[in-house]
Formats: C-alpha cells, structure tokens, sequence
C-alpha cells in the first residue's frame, strides 16, 4: 500500500491534533479541521489504510485513532520541521548558564533543571567521564586545628571540595608548602595519571610534621581524584510527568518512576547512545521500561570534544519539533560555555 501525499496529510493532521489534546482524533474531527473538501467516509477509509500500514492504532474505548511510533519516526524524519527557539527561553538558557561557568558540575544539574522547567518534562544530564581532564591547582584551606578543606580545580573548571580530618594539628604555613607541592607536581596531569602515581611515597619529606599531615591528606587526595572520574547523573521535573495524561494510570507512571530509580541501567543507556541529536520513539528504545516513552538527547562538547549529554524523557506524543530544538539550541550554549580559552583555561562568557 502506497503513502500518498493525501494518506500523508492526514496522518500529519492526526498527530498534530493527538499530540495537541491527548484525545483519539476522529474522521469528522478532520474534516471540519482541514482545509481539503474530503468528506468523513473518505477520511475514514485513509485512516483503516494507515492503520493497516502501521502508523495509527485504534484504542478500544474510542471510534478515533492515535499514532502509533512509526508514526512519530515518520514525522521526526521527515515532517516537524524546524522550530525557532522562544526569545524568552533563550534568554534564560544564556543568563543561568552564565552565572556557574567556573563550576562545571553545578552549570551541568542547572542545565537539566533549565530543560525541565521550558520543556514541563522529566530532563537529565550527564557529566563526562574525567580521565582526560588535568588539573589546574590544588588548595587546602584551614578550619580549625584537626579539619582542613582539600580543594581540587581542573583545566575544564570542575572544583571538587573535601573536608579532611586530621590526625596531627597543622599550621597554615605547613597547608600552604604541602598545597604549593601537590600543585607543582601534579598540575597539567590527568586525573587517571595522578592516581597511577604513588602519592604516598611522593609526599614523604623530611619535615616530620608535614609528613603526618600527608599521611591524612593523600589518601583523601586519590578518593576525590576517584570520585571526579566518574560521571554523574543528575534528574530533574519528575513531577512534570504526573500532569500527562499518559500517566494517570498508576500502574504507567510506576513503571515510569522505576526509569529514575535504576539510575546506573539509565547511565549507561545514555552512555551506549550516540553523539549528536538523537530521538528514539517506544519500541526503538531497547529497554522494557523506556517501550511507552521517547527519549531525545544532544552531546554538549568540552574544548571541541564531545563530552556529555542533556536531554528529556517523556510519552511518545511529544512536541517533537519544539523540543529537540530547545535540547539542541540548550548543548550548543553549554559548548560555548565550555570552549576554553587558550589564555586562562576559562569558560568563553559570549552568549
């Protein structure tokens, strides 16, 4: 059976409507909303044609139809089109990023929080693995007598904070020749280099005192150095999925929660994805959890390089068209943000 151009009018029509209401669309409802004088009988017959081919199921409960995921394929593929970004929304997009773009995890978990709050869905982000990642300088900045705070920054402007305790008391001038060390013998080196060194051994100087305060500190130094090699998930707008028709069904919107849940199955399906704009409708997502939902996500870059990725969750009758252009014009910000300078190592503050 043959898509033709009428068969494909319509089944545009069917999808803007459904993904508009959320309400099965019938052949009258067409009729009246086109602008070709096709009457109901004939509607209806394209609309069996297209049901046969795949692209519309007919729920039980009503006499319209709804589109099925090759449907929405279809229309990603070939129909939404591009969609201009709100002014209002790049605005905001441009101004919360620019407010932490020395801190490199808290502008990503903003990013998602600002996808979720345009997009009314459920919105995460990942940071990048930092085994390329090389560190830029070290701190440690007293408290009181037993309890200094460790400070790591890297060249991509991710800072990691550590409070330590001590087992010896310290002076500042002590924390200060130990920081300026660790400075000087680990800046410009990878994340993954530094932990293959033997930092124990390294920090073993002929100041007693010193050496005491190492043995506490350096352990702490390769678990912080540990814990920023890993990638980070961060969720947001859980609760916007509860205001969709398509998950009033308790049962529905548990197996949607259970996403959130198994946070390490949902990592590495990001992970396992492609770079660039990606959309995958229900049945293409390989995971049972992910058959009734669409998945769209976009690679933010570091320096050039693909680095993480952002994105939403939500049921197939989706604004496609609005919505992978808020997600792609949203990366394209944080790569800008991101691209570094070659004179300071900074994040490029252009809008």
């Amino acid at each position: 059976m043959e898509m033709t151009p009428r068969k494909l009018k319509i089944l545009q029509a069917i999808i803007n409507d459904y993904v508009r209401t959320a309400e099965p669309v019938g052949s009258r409802t067409l009729a009246k909303q086109m602008d070709m004088k096709i009457s109901p009988a004939t509607i209806r017959n394209e609309m069996s044609d297209l049901e046969e081919m795949g692209y519309l199921s007919h729920p039980h409960t009503s006499a319209g139809r709804v589109p099925a995921d090759k449907a929405y394929r279809l229309y990603v593929n070939s129909m939404m089109g591009k969609v201009a970004v709100p002014d209002d929304d790049k605005e905001l997009i441009r101004q919360e990023l620019k407010a932490d773009i020395d801190e490199f995890d808290k502008t990503i978990e903003r990013a998602a929080e600002l996808l979720s709050e345009i997009t009314n869905l459920a919105s995460f982000a990942i940071s990048p693995a930092q085994d390329e990642d090389k560190i830029a300088y070290i701190d440690l900045l007293p408290i009181n007598k037993r309890q200094v705070i460790l400070v790591i920054v890297t060249e991509s402007g991710r800072t990691s904070n550590t409070m330590i305790r001590l087992n010896e008391p310290y002076t500042e001038e002590q924390l200060r020749i130990l920081a300026k060390n660790m400075t000087v013998d680990y800046r410009s080196k990878t994340l993954t280099d530094v932990l293959k060194s033997d930092i124990i051994r390294d920090f073993k100087t002929d100041l007693n005192a010193l050496s005491k305060i190492a043995d506490n500190v350096m352990p702490n130094f390769m678990k912080t150095l540990s814990d920023m090699l890993d990638v980070h998930l961060y969720f947001d707008g859980l609760s916007n999925i509860f205001d969709l028709p398509e998950f009033s069904n308790m049962d529905r919107a548990k197996n949607f929660v259970q996403i959130f849940d198994k946070k390490e199955e949902f990592t590495k399906t990001l992970l396992n994805r492609d770079n660039g704009m990606i959309v995958t409708i229900g049945t293409e997502n390989p995971e049972d959890d992910l058959i009734d939902c669409s998945l769209i996500t976009a690679t933010y870059e570091v320096d050039g390089k693909f680095a993480g990725k952002i994105g939403v969750i939500g049921p197939t009758r989706m604004r496609y068209g609005e919505i992978t252009s808020i997600v792609q014009y949203l990366t394209d910000n944080l790569s800008s943000k991101f691209k570094l300078r070659e004179d300071d190592g900074h994040g490029d503050d252009d809008g």
